[in-house]
């Protein structure tokens, strides 16, 4: 199969940093790496919880790229699980068009992360492309999701200002670039941390980036979910995903004040809280 990098030496890049973003998180962690659907799958483990939270990243993101959500569930009292989901940038399986496309595969992939990383239930939460896998996940130890900005319910809306970003980032790879396309993904006012504009160029030199997940396939059994998106998401935008959330999930969205796509970078804490009430509905997620 063809490599999502360039290069050997951009692959050696990315890993790199995501070692060594790992190695200076100061949240006592440990590193394990699993085969599931035959993919190779890097997974960091941190906290001590009696509860678990598997969080999937989203397009282009993973674990490295994901410590101020992590810290957040840490010091919140969860037992923590971070993927690298296989064929995106970072430390699991580099192989390109593992899952032939289909989220069906991931769905199953994850099925099989979780069932040798685990052997309580636990909650997953899914940013984006991650929130896409999580939904198509039939896992029965998985009890409750919580989706940010899922993937997998509609069509990404792509306005002018993304796509003119998005191809300077792809076409130009310089931080400028990235930053420019981190600020149309932030609220307004949010500035990037500087560590996500280095690894974004990374990516954009070094790697390729894949496309919208396509529909979530839907377990059979019911699931509770917590669904929310920021109140200024650029892809997902709370008018364009609260009817396919009824429509699909049967469920209400709940708005993030003050964040954008990357809710996960913006308001790690606020995420966290969403899970200390089991029994929360959707319909209680604080909305605007």
């Amino acid at each position: 199969m063809d490599s999502i990098y360039r290069s050997a030496t951009g692959e050696e890049l990315i890993r790199r940093w995501c070692l060594d973003r790992l190695a200076a998180w100061p949240v006592p962690h440990k590193h394990k790496t699993v085969t599931a659907k035959g993919a190779q799958t890097h997974v960091v483990l941190a906290g001590s919880g009696a509860a678990t939270v598997v969080f999937v990243p989203g397009t282009n993101f993973n674990a490295a790229a994901s410590l101020p959500l992590a810290t957040a569930l840490v010091a919140t009292g969860y037992r923590v699980l971070l993927v690298d989901v296989p064929g995106q940038p970072g430390l699991s399986s580099g192989e390109r068009g593992l899952s032939g496309g289909q989220l069906a595969w991931y769905g199953a992939w994850l099925s099989e992360v979780i069932e040798k990383i685990s052997s309580e239930p636990v909650a997953v939460m899914g940013h984006s492309f991650g929130a896409a896998i999580a939904l198509s996940s039939d896992s029965p130890r998985i009890d409750r999701l919580v989706l940010v900005s899922p993937g997998g319910l509609t069509r990404l809306r792509l306005t002018p200002t993304v796509l003119v970003a998005s191809a300077a980032w792809f076409l130009r790879p310089a931080p400028t670039h990235s930053a420019r396309l981190l600020r149309a993904m932030l609220a307004p006012g949010h500035p990037p941390r500087e560590e996500l504009v280095d690894w974004m160029t990374l990516v954009a030199q070094h790697a390729r980036s894949s496309g919208a997940p396509g529909a979530a396939i839907l377990p059979a059994r019911s699931i509770p979910r917590l669904v929310v998106t920021g109140e200024h998401d650029v892809f997902l935008p709370p008018r364009r995903l609260r009817p396919a959330v009824r429509g699909t999930l049967g469920a209400e969205l709940g708005v993030v004040p003050e964040a954008g796509h990357l809710v996960v970078e913006e308001r790690p804490e606020y995420l966290s809280a969403l899970l200390e009430s089991p029994g929360r509905s959707t319909s209680d997620a604080p909305a605007v």
